[in-house]
């Protein structure tokens, strides 16, 4: 199955193209040939997807301080033998920026109206930071639809010690939104995402400056800094409540991964990514792809 590129946004390709223009190499961001985009119609505006491959469909969903584009090392692996998809979430990456909507079941209903598009009906899942809370709620609303899920290094809203996360210093960004933090951001974005790159991170230098570049000019587009802290973030207390009505109904029943970096949630999950923090495909993309390829792989 291929896309046809009819959107008057920029694509994958196009913004790669943009940013070399600027003087800077990149690498993240640099799909393989099997792989086109397209914006896809959900509630109140369009989300940015990338599909190659053909075979068993896996879903793959990033969180903030990425987009999509994280995935380019695990897709390269899987796009050989599945159909791999890959959004950027809502008002993030090439997305559009609607002002609501972000409450994470509500980008669960996304997700399946997505796949309807694309004709798939069972996947896999694979997911990181906010990713996993979108995830999360997808797999437990359509649990019907997922085959199995990897979940990476983050705890959800309202489960387990979600009440410790909150209260954590490294958290701090959780409540950070409002007119004025986003003019304290505007035109430092850079700035900001390097903190987290930096202290959530085993190894600030395996997060390279290509990567950090590339991601600081996604962030800068308009709204961007908005969605992810004034819609992402803003939604964990709604998110909080609403993960407590669907473990009320019961425990998901298909295999799951849980995966963290020795250096972040690790020591709390099943797999432990070694020499890493958070930002594991980052970090140990090798090890990442190897642990995840074959759970995946697992009858």
């Amino acid at each position: 199955m291929r896309f046809a590129f009819d959107c008057a946004c920029p694509d994958h390709r196009q913004f790669a193209a943009a940013t070399l223009s600027k003087g800077i190499i990149m690498t993240v961001g640099s799909w393989p040939e099997a792989f086109d985009a397209k914006q896809v119609a959900v509630t109140g505006g369009t989300q940015y997807v990338r599909l190659g491959g053909k075979g068993p469909a896996v879903l793959l969903l990033h969180g903030f301080g990425d987009t999509g584009d994280m995935w380019v090392p695990l897709a390269e692996a899987l796009v050989k033998d599945h159909a791999v998809i890959v959004p950027d979430l809502r008002g993030m990456g090439l997305s559009s920026h609607p002002e609501g909507g972000y409450e994470k079941v509500a980008q669960a209903r996304d997700l399946a109206t997505i796949l309807d598009q694309l004709g798939f009906q069972e996947i896999a899942l694979v997911t990181h930071d906010i990713g996993n809370m979108v995830g999360y709620a997808f797999a437990a609303l359509f649990p019907q639809r997922v085959s199995r899920w990897v979940v990476m290094d983050v705890p959800l809203p309202g489960i387990g010690h979600w009440d410790r996360q909150l209260k954590h210093p490294k958290a701090w960004h959780f409540n950070f939104r409002g007119p004025d933090v986003e003019r304290l951001v505007a035109g430092r974005e850079r700035i900001l995402l390097d903190r987290f790159y930096n202290e959530l991170s085993a190894d600030p230098s395996r997060i390279d400056e290509q990567t950090r570049e590339h991601y600081a000019a996604l962030y800068a587009r308009p709204h961007a800094i908005h969605n992810a802290f004034s819609g992402q973030y803003a939604a964990f207390a709604q998110d909080a409540i609403d993960n407590q009505q669907l473990v009320a109904k019961g425990k998901l029943k298909m295999p799951v991964l849980a995966i963290g970096g020795d250096h972040s949630y690790g020591a709390h999950l099943a797999t432990v990514i070694k020499d890493s923090g958070h930002w594991i495909m980052e970090e140990q993309p090798e090890q990442a792809v190897s642990i995840i390829l074959s759970f995946l792989d697992t009858e």
